[in-house]
C-alpha cells in the first residue's frame, strides 16, 4: 500500500454499518495512514468515541460547536489538514445533505471547506438506494467530482436483500490506494479510448446496436485520467458521466466513431479499442419510418469498417494499439488470431457467453502481447481498469 504518511479524515455517518468502519480504520493505520476521525451525532449511536480514539490514535471530532476546537477554528483547519475525506458509511440522509450544500454539522461543513478528494462509501436500506431521488444525488455528486465506491448488494441488516450494503474495508482501502497510486506518472502520455456500442439506423426510429454499457471504455479512461496522462474519449450512445479531465467525443454510428477514431489515433501514443463497434450496418437506410405491413422483413447489411484494424495497420505515426476480443467460446484462441491479423500490440479478452460482462459492474480479462500474457482475475471494472493500465504502460514503454 502506498498510505503511508497520508491524512486521511474518516467521516463516519449514522448506520449500522458503522461497525466495519472501524476495521477500515485498523487497516489504514497498518498503512501507517495518519488518520482522524469525524462522528456525526447518529453514528454515535452505533459507534463509540473511544472506541475510534483507540484504533485511530487520535482524538475523535464530533461538534462543530465544540468550544476548545473552534478556538482556532478547527472544522477548518481539520479541512486544510485532509489529503483525502473517506465518509464510510454514507447515509441517504448525508449524501442528501452534502449535495444540496447543507453544513449544519462538523462533517458536512468539513467536506464544504476542504479541497481534498471526497469519497462515499454509501450504505443503506436497498429501497433507498434505488429512489430516484438517492441516484439524482449520487450522479449530482460525481459530476462534482466525488468519488464513490460501492455498494454492494447482497443480505442487508434489516433482512432485505439488494444494492446498498457498503463495501467491504478491503474495497475502501484498495480504492484509497489507487487514488494515491504514484508509481505511473503519465503526465505528457496522449491516449484515446474507443467506449459503449454503436447504433446503426434502419429507419428514422429504429436501429441495430448491442449491449454494451460502455463502463469498462470509460472506467479506463477514468484511470489514465487520474494518474496524469492527456485522455480522448471517444464514446458511442451510452448513459455514462464523462470521467474527470476527460476529453470526450460522441458518436453515434461505425463509421462515425471509425472517422473519429483514425484521425485521433495518429495524435496519440496510445490506441484503446474498447467499444463494441457494430460489425454490419444497413444497405439502404429508409428516410421515413417503415410501417409495419408483411409478417417478415429482410434487411440487407453491409460489414462496416474494422477500426481496430485500421489503426493497427497504420504505416504513419501509429500508436501503441490495444483492442478487445468479447467472445463466447475459444476465448484464447480466438483473440491471439486477432492479434496478429489486426497487427495488434496488445489484446484484452472476455467471456461473454451467457451475457456476462455486459452492464455488469465486475469483469475479468484474458491479456495478449507477442511475446506473453496475462490474467487480471474478477473484481469491479473500476479496479480492473487500474491493473490494466499498469500493464499497458509496462508494455508501452518496452516498444519505445
Amino acid at each position: 500500500m502506498n498510505l503511508s504518511g497520508k491524512r486521511i479524515v474518516v467521516g463516519i455517518t449514522g448506520g449500522i454499518a458503522a461497525y466495519k468502519t472501524i476495521e477500515f480504520i485498523r487497516l489504514l493505520r497498518k498503512a501507517e495512514a495518519d488518520v482522524r476521525v469525524v462522528l456525526t451525532p447518529a453514528a454515535a449511536e452505533f459507534v463509540t468515541p473511544l472506541t475510534l480514539q483507540a484504533i485511530s490514535g487520535n482524538a475523535v471530532s464530533q461538534s462543530l460547536l465544540d468550544p476548545q476546537a473552534e478556538l482556532a477554528m478547527g472544522h477548518i483547519e481539520l479541512a486544510k489538514w485532509a489529503e483525502a475525506i473517506v465518509i464510510a458509511p454514507a447515509s441517504a440522509d448525508f449524501i442528501a445533505r452534502f449535495t444540496v450544500g447543507m453544513a449544519n454539522d462538523l462533517l458536512s461543513t468539513l467536506c464544504l471547506a476542504t479541497r481534498a478528494p471526497i469519497f462515499l462509501a454509501p450504505a443503506m436500506n436497498q429501497q433507498m438506494f434505488a429512489q430516484q431521488i438517492t441516484q439524482q444525488n449520487l450522479t449530482a455528486l460525481q459530476e462534482r467530482g466525488v468519488e464513490l465506491i460501492g455498494p454492494n448488494s447482497g443480505f442487508q441488516a434489516c433482512g432485505d436483500v439488494g444494492a446498498g450494503r457498503m463495501s467491504e474495508p478491503e474495497e475502501i482501502l484498495t480504492a484509497l490506494s489507487t487514488f494515491f497510486r504514484q508509481d505511473q506518472n503519465l503526465q505528457g502520455l496522449n491516449v484515446v479510448i474507443t467506449a459503449g456500442p454503436t447504433r446503426e439506423s434502419i429507419d428514422p426510429v429504429r436501429y441495430i446496436s448491442n449491449h454494451s454499457s460502455g463502463k469498462m471504455g470509460f472506467a479506463i479512461a477514468e484511470a489514465f485520467a487520474k494518474r496524469g496522462a492527456i485522455v480522448t474519449l471517444i464514446a458511442g450512445p451510452v448513459n455514462l458521466i464523462t470521467p474527470k479531465n476527460v476529453n470526450r467525443i460522441d458518436v453515434i454510428s461505425a463509421r462515425e466513431m471509425w472517422h473519429t477514431a483514425l484521425e485521433s489515433a495518429v495524435k496519440n501514443h496510445i490506441f484503446i479499442g474498447c467499444a463494441a463497434v457494430a460489425d454490419y450496418r444497413v444497405v439502404n437506410v429508409c428516410e421515413q419510418k417503415i410501417k409495419k405491413s408483411e409478417d417478415e422483413m429482410v434487411l440487407k447489411l453491409i460489414k462496416n469498417p474494422d477500426i481496430i484494424a485500421d489503426v493497427g495497420h497504420l504505416e504513419e505515426k501509429r500508436p501503441f494499439t490495444v483492442g478487445f476480443a468479447a467472445e463466447t467460446q475459444h476465448v484464447a484462441d480466438y483473440a491471439k488470431d486477432k492479434l496478429q491479423r489486426k497487427n495488434l500490440d496488445m489484446i484484452c479478452a472476455n467471456d461473454v457467453s451467457n451475457g456476462q460482462v455486459f452492464n455488469a459492474e465486475q469483469n475479468a480479462l484474458q491479456l495478449f502481447w507477442k511475446t506473453g500474457s496475462k490474467m487480471l482475475t474478477l473484481q469491479s471494472k473500476k479496479d480492473l481498469a487500474a491493473d490494466l493500465v499498469d500493464e499497458i504502460v509496462e508494455q508501452y514503454k518496452k516498444t519505445r
